[in-house]
């Protein structure tokens, strides 16, 4: 336990993400959610500020409760750099919603703001807690699967008309960034974490059925090498008709094959390992439910969890802001190829 009680929160952004952070933020017994905020006022987002305050200015939050510990930056991609920044000038720790940033030049602004102000800096990445996932790691630790050969991400997902009618940001270039910083960079994450850096990429785009809701490409065939050795591809679009379809990751491995699928990439589909049984794995978490669309697995209880044990000293940070940052930075470089014709503004 924290020596002054519970460990004393904020959460800036009061859309879907930001709302989930602050009711896991209620539910632990270790956290106190002081204040949540939003341009929004309370009737407009529909939150009933029960024992903690509503602002719709950050920086007046900052400075109403100095006794805020960690502020939880849940807003659209564009402002993420500038709100933890922001955070951190106060002297509070920061805990990221995915992407950490647009460009790896805020990452690194955030990354020396926190040095400085000797603070920690949290990414969420949920994903990398689904227990698919935490299987993976300890067999790619274990080097149980030997040389990586080949390695498939394939991520179809539906967001038509009903997700991007529902805010103004979603879909702009600047605010937004593209499709794989809002829609998949957790499952770059996982790649990243899993195998390691890339590099020799290449890509190609498309813009199917999204003309009239996004700034940039709804689909993508991107191939590249691991640093480590091997080779894999992401294949992705987000114009799959009316509901998601997988997220799917294979391998394909000197000892064996894995494939990991589900719309959620929650389930073991094939696990074929030279002098290996698949052990009994914990259930995934079902997804987050949005009405119309639903997004990946709901793990931020366990982010939360995570960054009060990690303040406590019990536990590493889960995705730290160098992992943030790489997230960013080979999104950034696969984006290099993307042709100028494919970004609009509408």
């Amino acid at each position: 336990m924290n020596p002054s009680g519970p460990f004393k929160f904020a959460v800036i952004g009061q859309g879907h993400i930001g709302k989930r952070h602050a009711e896991m933020i209620r539910r632990n017994p270790d956290a106190q959610l002081i204040a949540v905020c939003d341009l929004l006022n309370a009737d407009q987002t529909g939150v009933k500020p029960d024992g903690f305050a509503y602002y719709t200015d950050a920086e007046t939050l900052l400075k109403q409760h100095p006794e805020i510990e960690i502020v939880h930056i849940c807003t659209p991609n564009g402002l993420h750099a500038q709100q933890a920044l922001m955070a951190l000038e106060h002297r509070k720790h920061v805990v990221i919603e995915k992407p950490m940033a647009l460009a790896t030049a805020d990452c690194e602004r955030i990354i020396q703001k926190a040095l400085v102000q000797q603070r920690q800096v949290f990414c969420v990445m949920q994903n990398r807690y689904s227990p698919p996932s935490v299987w993976l790691k300890t067999l790619c630790e274990q080097n149980t699967l030997g040389a990586i050969y080949m390695v498939q991400l394939n991520c179809y997902w539906n967001r038509d008309s009903r997700y991007y009618q529902s805010t103004g940001w979603k879909g702009t270039q600047d605010m937004d960034g593209g499709t794989l910083f809002t829609q998949f960079s957790h499952w770059i994450d996982i790649l990243y974490w899993l195998f390691g850096d890339i590099k020799n990429i290449q890509a190609r785009f498309s813009d199917f059925n999204h003309q009239n809701s996004t700034d940039f490409e709804d689909s993508g065939l991107v191939s590249f090498e691991f640093e480590k050795g091997g080779m894999g591809c992401i294949n992705y679009s987000t114009s799959v008709w009316d509901k998601n379809l997988e997220s799917s990751l294979t391998i394909m491995a000197e000892h064996g094959s894995i494939k990991i699928g589900g719309q959620y990439m929650d389930q073991v589909e094939v696990c074929h390992v030279k002098n290996y049984t698949l052990p009994q794995l914990a259930p995934t978490n079902p997804a987050n439910d949005y009405g119309a669309y639903k997004g990946s697995a709901n793990n931020h209880h366990n982010v939360i969890e995570n960054v009060i044990e990690t303040l406590k000293g019990n536990q590493n940070v889960s995705t730290n802001a160098m992992e943030g940052l790489k997230v960013v930075d080979i999104i950034e470089r696969i984006y290099k190829l993307r042709k100028p014709e494919l970004l609009k503004h509408r």
